[in-house]
């Protein structure tokens, strides 16, 4: 059996209102200046815990102007301020984009190493500073993985930083803080996370550990996401989804994602559509190029959600297909580029950047060619 590398944090913690343990161990840290990367609407859930913090003595900035798409420049002037300040420990509670930013700020921060030097795997040399993650969607998995993305406006494209110094030493998974995420933000998040299983399971370098963890987090958010959009005080709904999102992240680090998050890159960094509702759109017609390699495989999910028929393979992997196609409809997610002005002229654009994220693509189960990605770009305009 070929080997399997898991990197995680040091300390998992998954439960309901079990941020309330972290806000009591928070205050035995050793770590005297907490640097504090926070989403604007959590303030009021942690604004107790901040009390708590002042009280004990502890110093601590609040930074909460973090963009849904973090770029280089604006994460160096975050850094710039923390070395500044000579804080000791980042501790990031919000989406991916704010765990991603607190990420890179703790390895980065007293470091000789830019941020152009570390796109890329392995290149990290190191982190000196204490990081806490705890996530407030469901989605990203960031809290687990040892990957964090940025804009490179240079060339209009997420860009990837992969290293075990991006794991965190602790993370907490609290369903409770997700309650109050809008649903269109609960919809995205929740099929990034299907999207992370689902390309873990299919994947060139699928694994039975990651199989294990991908496939029940399938199960979980194929069963709960609708509820969790239309209900989202639904603790059973809220609890699937935060955990099949874990298991989402868990696969992230030793398997990695393939070709829907290759695509999605582009239309992120260059027309800024929200990164789970590019990959929803993208999924069902990945899926459909990969059929030829990953039948079986897509047949296997149709069967565990309950939406394969009683057909062969193939027809169970296409059941499977139309199944998600059904699900993003449900929880009101696009099926296509209307409304982004995204036009024909713009496919070869598209399809140039995609082409350059090989980090992914070499995931891929079938390898696509280029004029393939630019298929899929196409039919997402033309069925517009």
């Amino acid at each position: 059996m070929k080997t399997i590398r898991f990197h995680q944090p040091k300390e998992l913690v998954f439960g309901d209102h079990c941020f309330e343990e972290f806000a009591d161990r928070s205050l035995a840290y050793p770590y005297k200046r907490f640097f504090i990367v926070a989403d604007p609407h959590v303030v009021p859930l942690i604004s107790a815990w901040l009390g708590r913090l002042q009280k004990s003595g502890k110093h601590f900035h609040l930074f909460t102007e973090v963009i849904s798409e973090p770029s280089a420049d604006f994460f160096c002037s975050i850094r710039r301020e923390v070395e500044e300040q000579a804080y000791d420990a980042v501790i990031g509670i919000g989406g991916g984009s704010v765990l991603d930013t607190a990420k890179l700020v703790a390895a980065l921060t007293y470091s000789d190493q830019k941020i152009h030097d570390v796109y890329g795997i392995g290149k990290l040399s190191g982190r000196k500073l204490f990081l806490a993650c705890i996530p407030t969607t469901a989605g990203t998995g960031s809290e687990v993985i040892p990957n964090a993305v940025l804009l490179d406006q240079d060339e209009n494209l997420k860009k990837g930083v992969v290293s075990p110094f991006l794991v965190p030493d602790v993370a907490y998974i609290d369903p409770v803080l997700t309650y109050t995420v809008p649903p269109g933000v609960t919809a995205a998040t929740g099929i990034d996370a299907l999207t992370h299983c689902m390309e873990a399971y299919a994947n060139k370098f699928a694994h039975p550990l990651t199989d294990l963890y991908a496939m029940e987090g399938i199960r979980l958010i194929a069963r709960s996401l609708e509820t969790a959009c239309k209900r989202g005080d639904h603790a059973e709904a809220r609890a699937d989804v935060a955990l099949g999102s874990l298991y989402g992240g868990l696969c992230l680090g030793p398997v990695n994602t393939a070709a829907v998050h290759a695509l999605s890159y582009p239309l992120g960094g260059e027309y800024h559509i929200a990164h789970g509702i590019s990959n929803a759109m993208l999924l069902p017609y990945v899926m459909e190029k990969n059929l030829p390699e990953a039948a079986e495989r897509y047949a296997r999910i149709g069967r565990a959600v309950g939406a394969a028929g009683s057909g062969d393979t193939l027809q169970q992997a296409r059941d499977c297909i139309a199944f998600i196609s059904r699900l993003c409809t449900r929880v009101g997610i696009p099926g296509n580029l209307t409304g982004y002005n995204i036009g024909k002229e713009d496919v070869p654009g598209l399809t140039n950047a995609a082409m350059k994220v090989q980090r992914l693509l070499k995931n891929n189960l079938r390898e696509l060619t280029e004029l393939e990605v630019s298929e899929i770009y196409t039919a997402l305009i033309e069925v517009a």
